[in-house]
């Protein structure tokens, strides 16, 4: 079940991706929620894309756009208010935008699978994690219901849960929060997906239980090959566990690069002030980690030129006319800023 080609060291792989196939490539989505305040553009041309074997993280503060985004990918927007107004989403090629809904449903929790936020809220109260991790298995690799249930066990001992012939017929209930979220990994697994996107999944767990998800989760990227989406404001799981980082505010893409070239080289204000507000266990203990002055902005209402402005330390007066383009900076690292580089703060994680 879990062997799906050469399983390649972490090493190997992120020296490959260049060369690989692309799984998913967003192209200028545009995801707007029509409320009576107004047009909210909660994902305004958004564009990146995930290699086979490749995590990408999506970085920025809440309101910023990611979850949207994931969602937009498995065509999971409320409508009404919500709507995916232009752009691309291929996947392996194929625009999921176009297909009908018959094509989505063989495709969610098959062939694309996600881990939400909140395992609570995401379980069946009323159903056992057994009959919830192995109804996506009869489904979608059309096994009997003995066949599927002994999957089922599997996959829970492989994310690491004891006694699993046992367990498989508790209830959620019956489970701690990061015996929850792993009983979610397992059922984004149980058709070994060729892409898996994780939002905030480690939300509300101790760093214990959040350091071990990780590894599960690490450990089978490499066993299946298989491409990633993070979603996260966890810088340090960005720095351990992702290759590519898009870092996203209000509703657009502001900084994209290799996870060694933003750690080492931010680019853009926004990426230094989030870099600047994580503690650091080599500072003096009287150097409070700096906050970015000012909320993020009312997607409804967004100021002219650029959405960052208001809050930024290098601002010009040209920024509060013009809204800057995505422009390389060299080796494929992306920025959307008009003030001169060179001239930024240095800063490190």
């Amino acid at each position: 079940m879990w062997q799906r080609g050469n399983v390649l060291s972490a090493a190997q792989s992120k020296d490959t991706h260049a060369e690989r196939e692309t799984v998913l490539e967003v192209n200028e989505l545009q995801t707007y929620f029509y409320t009576d305040e107004g047009v909210v553009k909660a994902v305004d041309g958004l564009s990146y894309r995930v290699r086979k074997g490749e995590f990408v993280g999506l970085v920025g503060e809440s309101g910023c756009g990611k979850s949207v985004s994931a969602m937009s990918v498995l065509r999971l927007i409320p409508h009404p208010p919500g709507l995916i107004v232009g752009g691309e989403i291929l996947f392996q090629g194929e625009d999921l935008l176009k297909v009908d809904e018959a094509r989505m449903r063989d495709i969610r929790g098959n062939r694309i699978a996600m881990v939400f936020q909140e395992p609570t809220t995401s379980l069946n109260p009323v159903l056992t994690v057994g009959r919830q991790i192995s109804e996506s298995i009869e489904l979608h690799r059309n096994a009997d219901k003995a066949t599927a249930l002994a999957e089922s066990v599997k996959l829970l001992e492989l994310v690491g849960i004891p006694d699993s012939d046992r367990r498989i017929k508790d209830y959620p209930f019956q489970f701690s929060g990061g015996m929850q979220q792993r009983v979610m990994i397992a059922m984004a697994l149980s058709c070994s997906p060729d892409l898996l996107i994780a939002d905030e999944p480690t939300t509300s767990l101790d760093v214990t239980v959040q350091a071990q998800l990780l590894e599960i989760v690490a450990d089978l990227r490499e066993q299946l090959d298989m491409a990633g989406v993070i979603i996260t404001h966890n810088l340090g799981l960005v720095a351990r566990y992702v290759d590519r980082v898009n870092v996203m505010y209000a509703g657009k893409l502001v900084e994209s690069g290799t996870t060694e070239t933003i750690f080492a080289e931010p680019k853009h204000p926004y990426t230094i002030g989030l870099m600047a507000s994580v503690p650091r266990l080599d500072s003096p203990r009287k150097v409070a980690p700096r906050a970015i002055e000012g909320l993020p902005p009312n997607l409804a209402h967004l100021p002219e030129g650029c959405s960052f402005s208001p809050r930024c330390s290098y601002v010009m007066d040209q920024c509060h006319n013009e809204a800057p383009q995505l422009e390389n900076v060299g080796g494929g690292h992306l920025r959307r800023c008009f003030y001169d580089e060179s001239k930024l703060e240095k800063v490190t994680v």
